[in-house]
Formats: structure tokens, sequence, C-alpha cells
């Protein structure tokens, strides 16, 4: 197990949700776990005036996203942890001298013994996170001469590939590049890693991961809810940005890289951007009509419950052009890929909360045993990211009887079965690897930028292009009834259930 140096960890924005709802319990869990080192203290800085102790209890002792753990721990437990945490008010703006910051991260280090290591996490929105590097680097805090100084920061990176590109600029005028860690919370998910090591750790599927063997890859996030409070961002934004461009492009990575030299960070890092680089851009207005899809939920029904259309959603234009459903079919260029069709789905208000990757293996060369339904019946390699996380494999017994009847059998494995294994929360696996300095989970900036190559053609066609169409979908239901016509031939979308193993189809309102 890698050592984890004495250090402090400063979270700007601390006073904000993503504080209580995620770094908090993630450093509680690893606290309760005697992960972090002997000598850590956080200080929570922003712009609310708070004391320490009203810090602590809005995060801890007061937090309703601690509230069931704290009822079955001691008290002394919960106060150690609770004691390690500071606040600082920076007043009314970001954009302030930050020498009264430093005067009490010395005072902390002093106090705590943290050394010089320190961890600068920005939980604020991207407009501040050039000006937070230049008032860090003019109070002389980004200076590596007396420890390590690291800054991590959240998505979006970026709006754009021109924006994304000025945000590395930005950063790096006052940090270098190992230094920055570019957080995206999926990576963080143990199924997400997990198909690193199907992909390389095991010689009955390492040998098939090729345009020889593989027929089609199909990846489909869907939420269940839509975009509740969060409609003045989300207009903004829309589900290529929020989640596609990151989140999904990540998960695309892993499945199209080639094996990297060894479980180095870099080394890793260095086959997901080529793998990101291989994505074949598509340009030409015939070409993004016949492979996009974008759409909108309307108005419906979910369980006798009426249901808002997104334009009707707090905070949303009412003739926004704003996508909540987007497919996007594509191909990488490259030796292993070529030929092999990439489909992909990201959208809210679907029948499901689920996160999975399909590959779809080629029908043997000579079929004996002939069916009319064999093509519903691929062999399949189904790596589930959440909920009920695991790994299905669907390939051909016979039916028990006379003659040569083909039915498809299931072959799993659930996370869930490991009872003796406890399963790191995504947030909470980031900070530990951060604050340890292992990189692999956090994107590079020539890997941010390369997603953006990719995905900027289609956002500007969608905006600017001739025959763009947005169709509408009824909330509850799996996208519009045009969706299946993007894998034209390949069959239909593998629509999950909430369990790994349902068929096909499912729908939680049927």
């Amino acid at each position: 197990m890698k050592k984890t140096e004495n250090q402090m960890l400063v979270i700007f924005g601390a006073s904000g949700d993503l504080t209580a709802r995620k770094l908090i319990p993630g450093l509680f869990n690893l606290y309760l776990a005697k992960q972090l080192p002997p000598n850590f203290v956080v200080l929570g800085a922003s712009r609310s005036d708070l004391t320490d102790e009203a810090f602590r209890d809005r995060v801890v002792y007061k937090s309703p996203y601690l509230k069931e753990k704290i009822k079955k721990l001691d008290e002394s437990e919960v106060k150690g942890f609770a004691d390690k945490l500071f606040y600082m008010d920076l007043g009314k703006d970001y954009d302030t001298d930050y020498a009264p910051l430093r005067k009490r991260v010395e005072s902390l280090k002093a106090d705590h013994g943290t050394s010089g290591n320190i961890m600068y996490y920005l939980s604020t929105p991207p407009t501040l996170y050039e000006t937070i590097a230049q008032n860090l680097s003019e109070a002389g805090m980004n200076t590596q001469n007396n420890g390590w100084k690291r800054l991590i920061v959240e998505k979006p990176f970026g709006y754009s590939l021109e924006t994304a590109r000025q945000l590395n600029k930005g950063l790096h005028k006052y940090f270098t590049e190992p230094q920055i860690y570019r957080i995206d919370h999926y990576l963080g998910k143990e199924t997400v890693q997990n198909l690193l090591v199907t992909r390389f750790s095991n010689s009955i599927f390492e040998p098939l991961w090729n345009r020889n063997y593989i027929d089609h890859v199909e990846i489909t996030n869907a939420e269940s809810v839509g975009v509740e409070k969060r409609g003045g961002y989300y207009d903004k934004s829309g589900a290529l940005r929020d989640m596609f461009q990151n989140h999904l492009l990540q998960i695309v990575s892993l499945v199209v890289m080639e094996p990297p030299i060894g479980d180095q960070p870099e080394e890793i890092r260095n086959e997901k951007v080529k793998a990101l680089k291989s994505l074949r851009i598509m340009k030409d207005e015939q070409t993004l009509f016949d492979n996009t899809i974008r759409a909108q939920y309307v108005a419906s029904e979910i369980n006798g419950e009426k249901v808002k259309g997104y334009r009707e959603e707090e905070g949303v234009d009412p003739n926004s052009t704003t996508e909540t459903y987007a497919a996007i079919k594509f191909f990488a260029d490259n030796w292993r890929w070529h030929g092999v069709p990439f489909y992909v789905r990201t959208a809210k208000r679907m029948p499901t909360k689920v996160t999975e990757v399909v590959i779809h293996f080629k029908a043997p060369h000579h079929q004996i045993f002939k069916d009319s339904g064999m093509q519903s019946k691929d062999n399949k390699l189904i790596i589930r990211i959440q909920p009920d996380e695991g790994i299905l494999i669907k390939f051909g017994v016979k039916v028990p009887g006379q003659g040569f009847k083909v039915e498809r059998a299931n072959l799993d494995f659930y996370y869930s079965s490991l009872a003796e294994t406890y399963v790191m929360e995504a947030y909470e696996r980031l900070l530990l690897d951060a604050m340890q300095g292992d990189a692999t989970l956090y994107a590079r900036a020539d890997e941010v930028e390369a997603a953006w190559e990719f995905v900027d053609p289609i956002l500007d066609y969608w905006k600017n292009g001739k025959d763009v169409r947005m169709y509408g979908y009824a909330a509850g239901v799996w996208g519009p009834e045009n969706a299946d016509n993007l894998m034209n031939g390949f069959g239909f979308w593998r629509n999950p259930g909430e369990n790994l193993a349902d068929d096909p189809g499912y729908c939680v309102i049927c």
C-alpha cells in the first residue's frame, strides 16, 4: 500500500453543496478506515461568514449526509474527525489578497505538523479557477520548495475546445501540469477501473478485443431524474457537454486504448490520449446528420404522477434547443478498431438509472444452428458501472428437448457478492489517490483537449447546421422513436433494467 504523507487540504468553495455531500463524507470514510496520514487537517475557505465550530456543525455534526453514519459511531470517533476541520472566511470575493489565508495555513501547519504538503481543491465555478490559482501564486502558496503543492479542479473543464485550451493555459501560468489534477468522479468508480483489469488480465478477453471478433460497442448512461434544480446550469450545457464529453469519453478511452507498458499513471494516461485522438472527427453536415441524434423529454405521466417537460422546468428557456438526450455513432481510426462502430447515448428522464458498456461479439462465420432470432442473441459482455455493479456474459446454450434450438444463458459476477471487501466511493478513492500523488484516474491537459476536439464539431453542427432536428420523447421512455435508426443494420439498443440480468426492453412503467 502506498504511503500517504502528512499534509493539509484547503477546499475553496467549502460552504457549497459538493463539500458537504461528497468531499467531507469521503474524507470521513478515509478517517474511519485509518487511511488519512497522522498529521492531517482540512481548511475550508469560501465567502460565507462561518467559524470553525459552525463549519464543523454544517459538514459533520448536523450534516444530513452523515446523519445515519454518525448514529452508529462513538462520539469520540466523530469528534476526532471534526477536530481536523477548520474554516476561513475569504470575504466578499475570491479575487482578494491571500496573505491572511497564507498566515492561517502557516499557523495550522505549525500547530498540527502537516509539513509543507498542501492540496488545493477548487470546489468553485470554473470561472474562478484561474483567479484562485493566480492569487495563490501571488501569495507564494504554489511553490514546492518546502513540500509539494497540488491543485484539484472539478468539471466542467471548459465549455468548448477553445475555452479548455484557455483554461489549461491560464492554470499553467501558476501551476505545472504534474501539479494539476482534473477530477472526473466516474473514473473513481470501481467498475470503471475494472474495465482495464477485465481487458488486460484475462486471456479469454484480451485476444478477442479487436475488429476481428467484436461487431460493435454500445455504451448507455441513463438517468431517471430530470434536470431537477439545475435547470439554469443545464440549459447552458446540455447532455453532450454534461456527460458525454467527460464521463463517457473517459469510458470510451478505456475500451479503445492499447495495452500500456505498465500500470504507472503516465503510461495509462498516454494510451488514453492516443485512444481519444484516434476517434474519427465528424466534420461534414451529412455525416453529422446521419450519426447524431438529439432530443428533449416532454411532459408525461410516470406511475400515475404528472412529470414536467424539459422546457417547463425551472430555469429553462421555454424555447430551449438544449438536448437532454444525445446519441452518437462514431469510429476509431486505428488498427485494432477499424470498421467497428461505437454507439454511445446519454439521457435524462429514462425508465431507470443505469450506466453500462456492452461489447457485442460477432456471430460465428459458419452458422450450424440457424435460428431466425439469432441477431438478438449475439454473445455479449456487459460491464455494469451502476447500479447492481458487475459483469454479465451472454452465451448460447441448447434448449432441452429435440433438435438444436439455441437460447442465451447468463454467466454473471456481482461486486455485492464480495461481502468481505469494502468498495470505496468514487470521491473517497480519488481524494486518496491525489493525496498520494497518483494521477492515474485524473485527466491530463492533452486528454481534455482531445475529447473537446471530437465533441466541438457536433456541438457546432447542432447549433448552426441546416437540417438539424430536435426530437421529443415522453419522460419515462427510452428516448425518441427513431433512436434505433442510428444502428442501421446492427439491430437495436439494449434497454437495460435496474438489475444487471434484466432482459432488454425492461421498463419500470410498463
